[in-house]
């Protein structure tokens, strides 16, 4: 297995610059997600670690091996496209039995190494037909198999299930994960997909424009997201101007919050980032940021209101729903958790708090 290291990288086509100065590091073992919107740089970089795109600058290593100059082939990478790329008038057991015809493996050793892997995948009672006879999720499954039975030491998933229903895309991310724990492989998995994201990844690189806006953890990219950007791409945040002054939040209609945890003492408009359901809200008029219920949805366990706070300013609000629920048009308060909001400068570009 390898050490992802990827030192001051650039991509160009023509005179645009696609990635510029990138530097990161995937530790061995571990599921990496690069994440981002569409034209972010995401498959881009996968394919400069794969081979399939040339490196304008800087350096790629798997551990101490620097591979810019390594043909694709003698990478040893298993590589898991978009559209699955299985081979259509192969058997399921030849598309896994592919490479390791490839790399000269005797029969009987190919036979046993695929069956491993057909039997891990859960695909062994299809090894004898073509993968027009199954599913999408199936069809991930061979694609998944044929890349891991050559034991490459990185794997790559470039938007793997994006052309899976709702249902099957759950499936499978709980598969690959399992399978990825179980096979112990660096992997570098490429989508847009916020929640995939979150719900697979060890770290998490989130992309904008060719540069990385955050790298860490799920929970620690969620909680403290270092830019406006990165909280409103991952989950949904209500952004709201106010103002902080020695110390203490202060929103237009008067509400106070004191913040311990900033650091920076210095008096300046900033940008508030409120999920949803760091709200409390509370009928009629009284401490809180004032506003009035223009819509509700009421989902069983919880109820989403959507209350105007400003000219043209909606925040969602999301509550555990009550026996009476608060009717639109009617008047309300918005308290705030004080110690789950992010407070960015005014253009959103660095978070205000410590990060411990």
């Amino acid at each position: 297995m390898s050490k992802i290291i990827i030192k001051d990288a650039v991509k160009k086509y023509g005179d645009n610059v696609v990635v510029s100065g990138l530097n990161l590091e995937i530790e061995d073992n571990e599921l990496f997600t690069l994440l981002g919107p569409s034209g972010c740089g995401k498959t881009t970089l996968l394919r400069m670690i794969a081979g399939f795109n040339s490196i304008e600058g800087g350096d790629f290593y798997f551990n101490e091996t620097r591979i810019n100059d390594m043909a694709p082939e003698k990478r040893n990478i298993g590589m898991v496209f978009q559209n699955y790329a299985i081979f259509p008038h192969l058997t399921v057991r030849e598309n896994v039995e592919f490479g390791l015809k490839n790399r000269k493996y005797d029969k009987e050793l190919m036979k046993t190494e695929a069956d491993k892997f057909l039997k891990a995948m859960q695909i062994d009672q299809y090894a004898e037909r073509l993968p027009e006879k199954l599913s999408g999720g199936q069809q991930q499954r061979v694609a998944l198999a044929r890349a891991l039975v050559i034991k490459p030491d990185v794997l790559l998933m470039d938007e793997p299930l994006s052309n899976l229903d709702a249902k099957l895309r759950l499936e499978m991310r709980r598969f690959i994960r399992k399978v990825q724990k179980e096979v112990g492989i660096t992997t570098v998995y490429v989508t847009h997909d916020q929640e995939e994201a979150m719900a697979i990844s060890d770290k998490i690189a989130v992309m904008k424009d060719g540069v990385i806006q955050h790298l860490g953890t799920p929970e620690d990219i969620y909680k403290r997201p270092k830019n406006a950007f990165v909280a409103n791409f991952i989950g949904t945040s209500n952004f709201i101007p106010a103002t902080l002054e020695s110390g203490t939040v202060k929103f237009d209609s008067g509400y106070a919050v004191p913040m311990e945890s900033l650091a920076t003492v210095e008096n300046q408009p900033v940008l508030t980032s409120i999920r949803p359901e760091e709200f409390t809200i509370s009928a009629g008029k009284g401490e809180g940021i004032s506003g009035v219920v223009r819509d509700s949805s009421y989902l069983g366990m919880n109820t989403h209101y959507f209350v105007e706070v400003g000219t043209d300013l909606i925040v969602e609000v999301i509550q555990e729903s009550q026996e009476v629920l608060i009717k639109e048009n009617e008047a309300v308060s918005l308290k705030v958790k004080k110690e789950k909001i992010n407070i960015f400068d005014e253009r959103g570009s660095v978070n205000l708090l410590r990060c411990d």
